[in-house]
């Protein structure tokens, strides 16, 4: 009598850990099921809430994206406020310390590669431009052609990438602009001329419905590297080919430290489904997906 007691108990308790899930009560979190939010580097928005919304639409989760600058994301990311960030960077030898200190492998996987895209208003003469000059403007030579700069965000990878090319720790106090959010920055070179746009190339190669007229009023520049004599466009041939001099890879960083939906959506991003994803964004996939040919007589 005392085994039929602890099986109904068993039973019962089954039941209605069933039933609350059922009813929508807090699910457990597992790969493919529960819910969760991803830090997301605001340049990479686009992309990420496409691949969100067929991961969701497959299995039982949900993930909300948290849109910030690289530096905004990388500060909640170490202070625990997620355990899951996209970036256009791996983590720095001190971002990782915060981990190893709090005994967490910190995943990185890389899942593309894009590109960083200098714009300028459609009425511009202008189709091309030298890295160099852009640089140099940076470091406050205002002799160069260039006569403004426009940023999404002062601490946006963007503005981090150029930095970093130039040699210098922030932007210059004159001739250098940025506003909140790549399409500002977008609408804002679409309504002045003389001004180049420095945004990510996600938000230009599928735009959303209202914004398609707004990019009809800007043109993408053709940019010559530093050790080139060529003026590319930042398409997805000539990424892959090595050739586009602001090109940068995509990382996907979990933290979570158990097998969570940082995992699930990790391995789908870089599985076929996610890769054929990035493929027709225009993207760079990092592994190219496979093909299958039907022969018909």
């Amino acid at each position: 009598m005392k085994k039929f007691f602890l099986l109904f108990w068993f039973v019962l308790l089954s039941f209605a850990i069933s039933c609350k899930d059922k009813d929508g009560g807090e699910v457990r979190e597992t790969v493919l099921k529960g819910t969760t939010s991803i830090i997301v580097d605001e340049t990479l928005m686009p992309i990420i809430a496409e691949q969100i919304e067929v991961f969701e639409s497959a299995y039982d989760a949900k993930i909300t994206a948290v849109p910030r600058s690289e530096a905004e994301a990388v500060r909640s990311f170490t202070q625990d406020t997620a355990n899951i960030i996209i970036l256009s960077r791996k983590l720095n030898d001190q971002e990782l310390k915060i981990f190893e200190q709090k005994k967490i492998v910190a995943k990185q996987t890389k899942f593309a590669s894009d590109g960083i895209a200098l714009i300028t208003n459609a009425n511009s003469k202008d189709s091309i431009v030298d890295l160099k000059d852009i640089l140099s403007f940076l470091k406050n030579d205002k002799s160069t052609n260039v006569k403004g700069l426009v940023f999404d965000n002062p601490n946006s990878s963007t503005a981090r990438f150029l930095l970093g090319l130039a040699g210098i720790d922030k932007l210059p106090e004159s001739g250098a602009f940025s506003y909140r959010t790549n399409l500002e920055a977008i609408k804002f070179i679409s309504e002045n001329e003389g001004m180049i746009g420095v945004v990510g190339l996600n938000w230009l190669i599928e735009p959303e419905v209202e914004n398609q007229e707004v990019l009809k009023k800007i043109k993408v520049l053709a940019v010559k590297g530093l050790n080139s004599n060529e003026y590319v466009t930042p398409s997805q041939n000539n990424i892959a080919e090595g050739r586009y001099p602001l090109a940068r890879d995509l990382f996907i960083i979990n933290a979570q430290g158990f097998a969570g939906l940082g995992m699930g959506f990790g391995s789908f991003i870089t599985g076929e489904r996610g890769q054929r994803i990035i493929l027709k964004s225009g993207l760079l996939p990092v592994r190219m997906p496979g093909r299958n040919i039907i022969m018909k007589k």
